[in-house]
């Protein structure tokens, strides 16, 4: 990672250990400390936060790599107990005894590894709504059927469906349960399930919420989906963000709900993680012998998912508007462990001044991400529609970068695209992948997830429909509850993985796409949005 430090208080943002296996959501952006904002200050590679894996909660069963041992140590090490889980394990006959019973608590299970990809549809809408239901099916499938939230993974290892060949993650976080709330909104949309089923959901996981253990209004980074007990001790800024992304959803979609939604909302107080001397958001806080102890990196990158969050705290006027312009379009020229010198000058944008940088890849200029990966550039589009409310910035830019993507694959030979952070076929840990051109260091190429190309729906519909069909086409990987996690073109192999992450953006972009941008014009219209959305029109990235 550019040579950067680890994240000393947290396995960093976005959970990179196989399929989250360790209590963050989402991968790691560039987060910075205070960094300098003149172009002729350099920003050392040590101010720079990389990503570290941790390991599986679970013995791996037959068929899954072993996980890093450095990784599966780093875990062990910071692990939070679960003494109420232990025990039902114990009464169980022990971790692996209870398998099936792990399993036996999940809302459903599929029946068969593999669709014949024969019979999935021809026509392009149909095969999207074929791809919308079965994705849909499984999210709701593999939930704890008591408490309504969504597990964490499942990995089918060697291809078996059977309890004591398959790795269930039965752990869930912030991020996983505020997209369930966005993507039981658009199951609804979409008509998959009727109005009632989808409030009674949502209802159920508001519940489930309520009894957490939490920290001023924020919840942990991880807890266990059959005790709930927190399994961390990392309150997490960018989690904490899509929890209450969903919660704005959920109170938009079901007035019903509007109270209970509001109410945990209110809780909330984001001036936990601002910092009013660097004018960013702090990863995020970590109880330390019951004691906070704010982490003392920052999101210092424009061009990531923790974005929406930095617009959330601004709406919930925990943070100042000088916090979205404090962030780094690029790092300035002199920073020379970036992958690229950026090209731009010292900019001046509703009163705000900051050092407006791009990159150029071809014929393409474009703000860069941390790594490359559409994880980063799209994510936040699941609840922003930057090209209606920022065209000529971030909307661009989305464009842009779907596009080298695209580009990128073609030159490395692959007959698919769409690099983002993701499970492999050959390997029980989770990795980050990109396209280097796009990121301020890159993440390495290779493996493609489909998520990647559903998130491109709302930019490039042809192309990313062209790109889903392909995938489902050449290689094994549509399954009962659509299509697995990644793939290797270079080998054809494919990781039998479901992530509620990656499925659950995949629904949501399908959902926008097929429904007229639902979920969107949802978190479009709420106050906290509304707050934020005239201030990001303004600036042009390519001026």
């Amino acid at each position: 990672m550019a040579n950067g430090s680890l994240h000393p208080d947290r396995n960093p943002h976005r959970r990179l250990r196989w399929a989250r296996c360790a209590p963050a959501a989402l991968m790691l952006l560039l987060v910075l400390a205070a960094a300098p904002r003149a172009t002729g200050q350099s920003i050392p590679a040590t101010q720079a936060i990389g990503s570290v894996s941790a390991a599986p909660l679970y013995p791996d069963p037959d068929g899954c790599a072993r996980p890093d041992p450095t990784r599966e140590r780093a875990f062990l090490a910071k692990r939070v107990i679960a003494p109420k889980k232990e025990a039902w394990q114990d009464a169980h006959g022990g971790q692996d005894a209870a398998k099936p019973d792990v399993k036996a608590r999940l809302s459903g299970w599929p029946g068969q590894l593999l669709v014949d990809r024969t019979t999935l549809p021809t026509g392009d809408e149909e095969f999207l709504r074929r791809l919308a239901r079965d994705t849909w099916r499984g999210l709701d499938a593999l939930t704890d059927r008591d408490h309504a939230i969504p597990v964490d993974h499942v990995r089918f290892c060697g291809g078996s469906l059977e309890a004591s060949r398959v790795k269930i993650g039965d752990y869930t976080s912030g991020t996983n349960i505020g997209l369930y709330l966005m993507a039981t909104a658009g199951a609804a949309d979409l008509e998959l399930i009727p109005r009632e089923q989808a409030l009674s959901t949502a209802h159920r996981v508001l519940e489930t919420l309520r009894s957490l253990e939490a920290f001023h209004g924020f919840f942990f980074n991880y807890y266990d989906t059959t005790s709930l007990e927190r399994t961390s001790d990392f309150v997490s800024f960018v989690d904490s963000a899509w929890l209450t992304t969903g919660l704005v959803v959920v109170r938009q979609t079901f007035p019903e709900l509007w109270n209970e939604s509001s109410e945990l909302i209110d809780r909330q107080d984001y001036t936990l993680f601002y910092d009013a001397k660097t004018k960013l958001m702090s990863h995020g806080v970590t109880l330390v012998a019951g004691k906070p102890v704010r982490s003392k990196f920052h999101y210092g990158m424009l061009y990531t998912e923790a974005r929406l969050g930095n617009l959330i705290a601004i709406g919930r006027g925990a943070a100042t508007e000088d916090t979205w312009f404090a962030m780094h379009r690029t790092l300035p020229p002199s920073t020379d462990w970036q992958t690229q010198k950026p090209h731009g000058h010292e900019k001046t944008v509703r009163g705000h001044s900051f050092y407006a940088g791009t990159y150029g890849w071809r014929d393409l200029r474009y703000v860069p991400s941390w790594g490359g990966s559409l994880f980063e550039a799209l994510m936040p589009v699941l609840a922003l529609d930057e090209h209606a409310f920022a065209p000529r910035s971030l909307g661009r830019n989305d464009e842009v970068h779907v596009e080298i993507q695209r580009r990128y694959a073609e030159q490395l030979g692959q007959p698919v695209w769409g690099m983002s952070p993701s499970s492999s076929p050959n390997s029980i840990d989770y990795h980050e992948f990109g396209a280097a051109p796009l990121g301020t260091v890159g993440y390495r190429a290779g493996i493609v997830t489909p998520h990647a190309s559903a998130l491109a729906l709302a930019v490039a519909p042809a192309a990313a429909t062209a790109n889903l069909r392909a995938i489902a086409s050449r290689y094994d990987a549509y399954g009962e509850y659509g299509l697995y996690d990644a793939v290797d073109p270079a080998s054809g192999a494919v990781a039998h993985s479901y992530l509620s992450l990656d499925q659950a953006m995949s629904f949501i972009a399908l959902a926008n796409h097929l429904k007229d941008g639902c979920v969107q014009k949802r978190f479009a219209a709420d106050p906290i949005a509304r707050a934020v959305l005239p201030m990001i029109g303004d600036e042009d990235f390519s001026n």
